[in-house]
């Protein structure tokens, strides 16, 4: 571990499950975490049970006052106001971790003398005992200038995460890229769900019986690439099935029949660059699903 690393005191301004998470992780590889402040009781509670040996402080001040290496881990559209009531000194590191924030809401405490960063893990913190378990070899987004983002890149291998150093203006596009894998996939996921239950299944036994075939998906992809990890109709061009498909989503549930076509022209360009789909069949997919694009209208889903 770093010196540096190893002599900081380390606060949190907020202590919702990024903090959470991300204090339990810095304690377990034997950083001081010395001091949070969060304005609701309860996650200030859950932070303090996780690490006991970091101080509940009564304003956000005090984080501040005791702490070299603060987290302003509070909602997006807040970090701008929190950082600038606070009073920063030339000797503090001011970092947030928002993945689509710009370093910019952190300019009061530059404007002092503080060294200021972004550190955003690319993962779901819905619970952060599981986000902690999974947080190794999870990428973590950093900005930074680069004497400081080489700190950051060693406090983020202290606890076993990847650091991916980012350019200045690219974090919108780098935050929103991440939500394809991450809530955009829950999303997917509930359209197949939805679809199960509409025969009858549940909703547990509709995620027990499709995680194999994620877990599958991810494989095939991480050891073959994007696709040549693609299986299924489109990439055999089975326009029979393609067909059966649409037929059956239009019938009871347009919405999802709209989705189905959308995703599956993204599909076809991999299907001819994985070779399994000949330039004239993709051509027939395309215009099949183009063509009875429109049959889907307005029309709201129930399911």
């Amino acid at each position: 571990m770093s010196t540096a690393l190893a002599a900081w005191k380390i606060g949190f301004i907020g202590a919702g499950r990024v903090a959470q998470t991300l204090a339990s992780a810095f304690d377990r590889a034997g950083l001081n975490v010395a001091a949070f402040y969060n304005r609701g009781p309860d996650a200030g509670r859950l932070l303090g049970s996780r690490v006991p040996s970091a101080r509940p402080m009564t304003h956000s001040q005090g984080v501040v006052d005791i702490c070299d290496l603060v987290f302003l881990t509070v909602s997006d559209d807040a970090i701008l106001a929190v950082c600038r009531d606070l009073r920063w000194e030339p000797r503090h590191r001011v970092v947030h971790c928002s993945g689509a924030t710009e370093l910019a809401a952190l300019d009061h405490a530059k404007s002092v003398g503080a060294l200021i960063g972004g550190f955003h893990p690319m993962q779901m913190f819905a619970n952060p005992d599981v986000a902690l378990e999974g947080l190794r070899g999870c990428t973590v987004g950093i900005e930074a200038e680069p004497d400081f983002r080489c700190d950051l890149e060693l406090l983020a291998t202290s606890i076993g995460c990847e650091p991916l150093a980012l350019p200045a203006g690219v974090r919108p596009l780098y935050h929103a890229s991440a939500y394809y894998v991450g809530p955009f996939l829950i999303a997917l996921l509930k359209e197949g769900v939805e679809l199960w239950k509409s025969f009858g299944v549940s909703e547990a036994d509709a995620l027990r019986a499709m995680t194999p075939l994620l877990r599958g998906t991810v494989a095939a992809v991480l050891d073959g690439g994007l696709a040549n990890g693609m299986g299924g109709c489109v990439a055999r061009g089975d326009v029979g099935t393609i067909l059966k498909h649409l037929e059956a989503l239009d019938a009871r549930f347009p919405a999802s029949g709209a989705l189905y076509r959308e995703l599956a022209l993204r599909n076809v360009p991999l299907g001819v660059e994985r070779g399994t789909l000949s330039a004239g069949r993709a051509a027939e997919i395309e215009n099949l699903l183009l063509r009875t694009q429109g049959r889907t209208g307005d029309r709201a889903v129930t399911v």
